[in-house]
């Protein structure tokens, strides 16, 4: 065992949130260790929003050129897959980390490969590659920032059937024929979307009643309906009992829950993610391994004055925009308390305090139409209490919207606090949607009053003049 190597501030896990906290603690003038057991980078940059997005570009750029007049003739061919599965390998970098590790090195952040483990407190143990072991003591405060993993359901028959998670969907090499996908949250819609547009007959198998359901109603109805008139087969209320597959290669078949079967070449299991803790060392503090760690707003570990945790691993909001926003947060706060200043604790708004996880949390939904969503939804701010209305306009009236696209369809929804006269939360579901989501997450985050907002007047004729339009209709 080397002798204890000390820093100020040890990160494990080097994904978008344990950057963040690197470069805010380096910024702040600490010094920073940050341990990784796979690539730099982390699961975004790998397996996640970069392929996934990669993926989609092309699926939502045709979609769109098909509904504009003069254009839709020139692309009524299929995508050319192998040329989108090459521009995805492109956008993880080939699954390699050069660059990542290039810009830790840029900010003075010192990485240690391998697996950390907590040994105590403020101390992490490294078992490297080829038998390196390391020990590392932090000054001020260990930020744990190892994200989560797909969780496979305990179905029979699963665990032999080499079944798709996240990660085989996001960096596969070949189109399916057939593709089953169970699930029908975020991850189940965008890869559904990606893999029919090239070229995979999809049937999607929903435990619920309906696709996106931690979003407005009406998103997943817009979203199905599309998927459905683009060849897509979706079940609700359906439950997979078993899966069979010979020597995990072949076809795989599903049994329904009422026997049914169904038959594809692969299967993709969206349904639910995990903290990845369980080997952590976690019990050497008092821990439960494999637990999410729960935080304060300033991302400190409940029961902790050295611990902390951002990202997925505290199971606030399972984005990665999020996880950096807790980073910055958490980064600031270690920079604070390392100087014994004073956080500012009673500003919600404040440089310590990660008060978006909770008021104004946007998410982009890249399918075909796309969602878009920031804050509380209509059911979300009635159970939370408030006295709110929704207020719901059809995008197509906009005159944006039919320069657009041809036959656009969409729908946007505001839900105003009735007391404080200020957004509670805003969704959007159409084409282009996603570049409509920050002026309503500037709106929800800065509680701008209505009136207010009656001055911010849209650019015509673009599709924000839905904005106008929702205030309208709220003043009646």
């Amino acid at each position: 065992m080397t002798e204890p190597v000390e820093y100020d501030v040890v990160v494990v896990g080097s994904g978008p949130a344990g950057e963040n906290v690197a470069d805010r603690v380096r910024a702040a003038g600490l010094s920073a260790a940050v341990v990784e057991s796979e690539l730099v980078g982390g699961e975004c940059s790998y397996w996640a929003c970069m392929p996934s997005k990669a993926l989609l570009r092309p699926v939502i750029t045709r979609a769109d050129a098909r509904r504009v007049p003069g254009v839709r003739q020139a692309v009524q061919g299929p995508l050319d897959a192998e040329a989108v599965l090459a521009h995805r390998d492109e956008e993880t970098s080939h699954w390699k980390d050069d660059g990542q590790v290039n810009w830790m090195d840029s900010i003075g952040a010192r990485l240690y490969r391998g697996q950390g483990r907590l040994n105590g407190p403020k101390k992490v143990v490294v078992e490297g590659p080829e038998g390196e072991h390391h020990v590392l003591t932090a000054r001020h405060a260990v930020a744990v920032a190892t994200g989560s993993r797909a969780v496979l359901p305990d179905v029979p028959g699963l665990a032999g059937a080499k079944a798709w998670t996240s990660r085989e969907a996001t960096s596969a090499q070949r189109v399916p024929p057939r593709l089953a996908v169970v699930g029908g949250g975020v991850v189940g819609v965008e890869m559904a979307t990606a893999w029919q547009a090239l070229g995979s007959q999809i049937t999607m198998l929903v435990r619920g009643g309906g696709l996106l359901p931690r979003m407005e109603p009406f998103v997943g109805e817009h979203v199905a309906d599309a998927m459905t008139e683009a060849g897509a087969r979706i079940r609700t209320r359906t439950s997979v009992a078993s899966v069979k597959r010979s020597d995990g290669s072949g076809p795989v078949t599903l049994v329904l829950d009422g026997g049914e079967r169904i038959e594809a070449d692969e299967v993709l299991f969206a349904t639910g993610r995990a903290p990845r803790t369980d080997d952590l060392g976690l019990e050497t503090v008092g821990l439960e391994p494999g637990s999410w760690l729960p935080v304060d707003d300033s991302c400190l570990v409940d029961g902790s004055n050295w611990l902390y945790a951002v990202g997925d691993v505290n199971h606030r909001a399972l984005l990665t925009h999020q996880g950096k926003y807790q980073a910055r947060i958490a980064g600031a706060a270690i920079g604070a308390r390392a100087r014994k200043v004073p956080l500012l604790e009673t500003d919600r708004w404040g440089a310590h305090a990660a008060t978006a996880d909770r008021a104004a949390v946007p998410q982009v939904v890249f399918t075909d139409p796309e969602a878009a969503a920031v804050g509380l939804s209509y059911a979300e701010a009635e159970a939370a209490g408030h006295r709110v209305r929704a207020v719901d306009y059809d995008i197509a009236s906009v005159a944006g919207a039919g320069l657009y696209v041809d036959g656009y369809r969409g729908r946007a929804r505001m839900v105003v606090d009735l007391d404080r006269e200020i957004l509670l939360g805003v969704t959007f579901v159409g084409p282009g949607v996603g570049e409509l989501l920050h002026s309503a997450t500037v709106a929800v985050a800065g509680e701008v009053p209505i009136d207010r907002l009656w001055h911010a007047v849209p650019a015509y004729p673009t599709i924000s003049e839905v904005w106008l339009r929702l205030l309208e209709t709220y003043r009646g």
